[in-house]
């Protein structure tokens, strides 16, 4: 078939097609459902950023930049693509309007499919989408169908399977927990089993995406696994019927001491603020008056949560953030709705490099109104707001919609012009270890038109996330070198698996139900800490007389003579955090893992700093940025 054959017919078909789709009427010509999809998806994609992006967008770029992702990847190495429809310059292309980009990118669609037939064309297309937001922010992205709903997880708040936290280890689904109260929980099956079979067939050599696949389902229908359990003879039979398995953003809530409440929030997901709420109470109950809030390592996430939680820190009226786009339906304030339950409470928030959008909101309004005290590292600076929005086959994109500033006018958002996402994801990486020195040469490059001033006027700087109030050095002592290579290794967390396989149930019987005698009373004994050290040697760590400070090279860690036993105190802390988190779950993980953290105990050396931040406040605060003019 000639290209004049093939096209002429096609063309007159999907113009009429594009005329339905821009119009929202959807299969109305018959035709080849894979390449009615993926030019539906162009659309789409195009019309959404046109539609709805922050900034005003040049859609000859985005034409240009989806063509080169189209041609990016082909199979054909060898393709000759000058001065055809999938090369950019053809013609001296110019794109006016979206017609025009359909139209364009149809007839390169289209050529090469006649011409390359052995070509993945829903890839292709896929990799010309992930091309389109080349140019726009990073944070504007598309999302293929496979991750999608892994994602949409993991902020909804829950998802359907069968309750279990796990590992693959040495080809092996080892379950490091069974989620309270979810189906395998109810079951027995705990923390050790192995997974070996999965409805009758081996599941030896999974990696996470197949558990993921045959173990997650709808809620009431039923999957069949085969475990083997140490120190039990016989494999083990359970048929699970799926569940809704609840997901939390609270990863730890418990007293400091006697009147400090401490919470780690991981993420902002549908329903942080009420587990947030809930949390807060039972804190109260124990006689918590005022509160560690964690949120080191805290991605973000959804912006009305963020401003729930934040409310509750104020009386009511109070600015918490505004959005602002070239879309007035985009730009906003928000204030406080109500008088916050816990507006009077001493506040304490730990951040930082991963701590970023959502997060940065919480800690931004909290400084600029000088209701706490921020302590740890500088913060991600992420200041813009995504809107989601599903394609024709439950794949996504994520656009940008507006830039939010907190109650004094900081934008958050760090620099991201002619940046290439890599380089701007790992930005943080660059910052090295020096926290202090990297907020003085941030500070030093602000420009005065990006200074600003709290409600009592002390001043605070936007372009680069959130400077904390009292920056704490990361601890990046000799003592965690030897930790992070046993995590790398994995060997803690080996070792504590075998010691449950052993002596699992003696353990259990004398722990399981006394959390707070195991916290105060457990300790790893000589014996098997030496034991871990023959571990470590057995994985490419060895001692030298020679050296005085530890050294890793071509995947072995050198360590001086009698180092191990200087620093022994970190591994015996870690793996007594990995015993609960295997025994208990993640929340009871926590209280041991951060008896090791420094910067939570140079927090709790700041409540004298938040008193005199409450007076400075109190005496200082004429005109306070919550006033709505």
């Amino acid at each position: 078939m000639s290209m004049k054959k093939f096209l002429a017919p096609n063309f007159a078909i999907l113009a009429v097609l594009s005329i339905f789709w821009l119009a929202g009427v959807e299969n109305v010509v018959p035709g080849d459902d894979t390449h009615q999809k993926n030019i539906k998806k162009y659309v789409q994609t195009q019309r959404r950023i046109i539609d709805n992006y922050v900034d005003k967008v040049d859609i000859n770029t985005l034409y240009k930049n989806s063509i080169r992702g189209l041609v990016k990847n082909m199979s054909d190495s060898t393709a000759k693509i000058k001065n055809t429809p999938i090369d950019t310059t053809f013609g001296n292309v110019s794109i006016e309007d979206l017609s025009e980009s359909v139209e364009k990118f149809e007839e390169a669609y289209l050529y090469m499919s006649n011409n390359f037939p052995k070509e993945d064309m829903t890839q292709r297309t896929e990799d010309a989408l992930q091309s389109m937001f080349r140019g726009l922010d990073p944070h504007s992205i598309y999302i293929e169908p496979k991750l999608s709903e892994n994602i949409d997880d993991s902020f909804s708040g829950k998802f359907q399977g069968i309750g279990v936290q796990f590992n693959v280890i040495q080809d092996t689904i080892t379950v490091i927990t069974s989620i309270a109260g979810g189906p395998s929980d109810q079951l027995g099956i705990q923390s050790g089993d192995r997974i070996i079979k999965i409805n009758g067939k081996s599941a030896v050599g999974f990696d996470n995406e197949d558990v993921r696949n045959h173990l997650r389902g709808p809620k009431g229908s039923k999957v069949d696994v085969t475990i083997k359990r140490p120190n039990v003879n016989e494999n083990l039979h359970f048929t699970i019927t799926r569940d809704d398995i609840p997901l939390y953003s609270i990863g730890a809530s418990y007293m400091l001491d006697d009147k400090t409440g401490y919470i780690k929030m991981d993420k902002f997901i549908q329903t942080t603020h009420e587990e947030f709420m809930t949390s807060m109470k039972e804190l109260e109950d124990k006689g918590m008056d005022r509160l560690v809030l964690d949120l080191r390592g805290n991605p973000g996430g959804y912006l009305h949560q963020a401003i729930a939680i934040t409310e509750e820190f104020f009386p009511k009226g109070t600015k918490i953030v505004s959005t602002k786009s070239r879309h007035t339906r985009f730009t906003s304030a928000y204030y406080s709705r109500r008088d916050g339950y816990f507006k009077n409470k001493p506040l304490i928030i730990l951040v930082n490099e991963g701590s970023a959008s959502a997060s940065e909101i919480v800690s931004g309004a909290i400084q600029d109104h000088d209701r706490g005290w921020i302590v740890g590292q500088r913060t991600f600076g992420k200041g813009l707001v995504q809107q989601q929005y599903e394609l024709v086959d439950s794949s996504k994109i994520r656009v940008t919609i507006s830039k939010y500033y907190t109650p004094s006018g900081r934008l958050i958002q760090k620099p991201y012009d002619k940046r290439g996402g890599e380089e701007y994801a790992y930005e943080i990486y660059k910052r090295g270890t020096d926290a202090k020195g990297d907020v003085m040469e941030f500070i030093s490059h602000v420009p005065d038109s990006l200074k600003y001033n709290t409600d009592a006027g002390r001043t605070v700087y936007g372009g680069g996330g959130i400077v904390p109030d009292h920056i704490v050095q990361p601890d990046t002592t000799q003592s965690k070198i030897v930790a992070n290579f046993m995590l790398r290794k994995q060997i803690g967390f080996e070792y504590v698996r075998d010691f449950l396989d052993k002596n699992g149930t003696e353990f259990r019987k004398k722990w399981e139900n006394n959390f707070d005698q195991f916290e105060k009373e457990f300790e790893w004994s000589d014996k098997q800490m030496q034991e871990v050290f023959t571990r470590l040697k057995n994985n490419k760590m060895a001692v030298r007389d020679t050296l005085s400070e530890p050294v890793f090279k071509s995947d072995t860690l050198f360590v001086p003579k009698g180092h191990f036993e200087e620093i022994e105190w970190m591994p015996r802390g870690l793996m007594k955090a990995e015993l609960a988190k295997q025994v208990w779950g993640l929340k009871k993980y926590y209280p041991i893992r951060n008896k090791l953290d420094d910067t939570i105990d140079k927090a709790m050396e700041m409540w004298d700093e938040v008193a005199h931040l409450q007076e400075y406040a109190s005496n200082h605060t004429s005109k306070p940025i919550n006033d709505h003019q």
